[in-house]
């Protein structure tokens, strides 16, 4: 065995994740829609600045709506709205490192070991991996507050899940307080990053109330200090008509996203558990009041990774065994063939008993191939088998007709004669058979 290549985690992560900047960053798969959302967010801002730069120029001593203090105050938000994008996006939101393989057995609530045969079907699940292992289904966990909750085994993961923990089908992770996967952030919102996300569509609201109300108030204004009507006055500013018309739409948006998450808070749910009606006819363990479950959102302090992503592990090389045969596949069976699926080289034990010493060394794939090219060959060079029925029909024919065709055919009594005695001999061989 050659020595162990060293690698970061990242790059013998399992899950479906990208990361940048050497692991410091850590995106999901569709983290392609960070770019849109990017966009989203700063075409409105840049368009009021353009408005605002436009209005100082142009002004003079003039007072304007659209002024400066407008101006850096567009930008502050602006940037402070694609930070908590960014924050969202590039952290790791809570996963749970994956064991490499399943926990210790056992039974019931975990804790007797089920032995034999017996096994109740509605509690216990056998390991695709490990079909001799019997795991329950669930077990019982006592939270903080000392309520009893139930956890899930992760068959990916090969883990009980922490309590509200769930396994994000798209990044293939597990992850703390699972909240949903955001397609537009491009990351699972969890327990490391929702504070982050809720920021980040709350400041994405305020936006856009902030350009729709400024748009509108320089259309106002510019109405009073031209003394035109309100339609000819948003027909001199359609950069701001187009503004209103953007920040309408999305608000309804990005607004009711942040009022259900509001809600959420206030009542410690997350969307997940919320979508499956986990708390509608039971007490919620996790309710501790609404000042105080929104106090647990922005009052406590962040738990650090459980994965240190940049630290070295050994990326062993595909297994082999010790005896340089070939590995099972998954699924199994062994990609040597039918010949060697029935033959456990390693301990010499095959389907009906011990193989002896002498036959565990040979290559059985080999003798395979050499068997089959052998029969190949045979059949090949051997001549075609007699057909009995046809000769049985030759000499009925002959008989019936004297023999004079086969003179013809022939051309000599000698050759009738010899082929009546060989299809005789072939007639009376094959009668005494059939008597046997």
């Amino acid at each position: 065995m050659g020595e162990p290549d060293r690698r970061r985690l990242y790059q013998v992560w399992p899950g479906s994740n990208k990361f940048l900047c050497g692991g410091r960053l850590i995106f999901g798969p569709d983290a392609g829609s960070l770019f849109l959302s990017t966009v989203l967010i700063a075409c409105p801002l840049i368009g009021l600045c353009c408005q605002c730069i436009t209005k100082i120029s142009s002004s003079g001593s003039e007072k304007q709506v659209l002024g400066f203090p407008v101006l850096i105050a567009t930008v502050v938000l602006g940037l402070a709205d694609l930070a908590f994008l960014l924050l969202t996006s590039s952290r790791d939101p809570g996963i749970v490192p994956r064991n490499s393989r399943p926990p210790p057995e056992s039974g019931g609530d975990g804790e007797q070991p089920v032995g034999g045969d017996v096994a109740t079907p509605s509690m216990e699940w056998v390991t695709a991996a490990s079909p001799h292992l019997r795991l329950p289904r669930s077990k019982d966990v006592v939270v903080s507050n000392g309520c009893v909750v139930k956890v899930k085994y992760c068959d990916t993961c090969l883990l009980y899940r922490p309590p509200r923990a769930s396994h994000c089908s798209i990044c293939n992770n597990c992850v703390q307080k699972f909240d949903h996967h955001c397609p537009w952030v491009g990351q699972c919102i969890g327990l490391r990053n929702y504070l982050f996300f809720f920021l980040f569509i709350s400041t994405s609201t305020l936006l856009c109330v902030y350009v729709f109300s400024l748009s509108w108030m320089n259309i106002v204004a510019q109405k009073d200090s031209n003394g035109v009507s309100l339609l000819k006055s948003m027909a001199g500013e359609p950069l701001c008509v187009v503004l209103i018309v953007y920040t309408f739409v999305s608000v309804w948006f990005v607004g009711g996203l942040t009022v259900f998450h509001l809600y959420l808070m206030s009542t410690n749910q997350t969307t997940y558990e919320n979508f499956r009606y986990r708390y509608d006819k039971k007490e919620n363990p996790y309710n501790s009041g609404a000042l105080a479950n929104i106090a647990e959102v922005f009052c406590t302090r962040i738990p650090p990774s459980m994965n240190s992503f940049r630290s070295w592990v050994a990326a062993q090389p595909d297994e082999e065994p010790e005896d340089g045969g070939q590995l099972p596949s998954r699924n199994g069976g062994d990609l040597a063939g039918d010949a060697k699926e029935k033959v456990d080289l390693e301990t010499g034990v095959n389907g009906i008993g011990i193989i002896p010493a002498i036959l565990q060394g040979l290559d059985y794939g080999e003798m395979e191939k050499n068997n089959i090219s052998v029969h190949i060959k045979d059949r090949q060079a051997a001549p075609a088998a007699p057909d009995p029925f046809m000769v049985d029909t030759a000499v009925g024919w002959r008989r019936r007709h004297g023999g004079e065709g086969c003179k013809r055919e022939t051309g000599g009594d000698s050759q009738t004669t010899r082929d009546e005695d060989v299809a005789e001999r072939r007639l009376d061989s094959v009668g005494g058979n059939s008597d046997r």
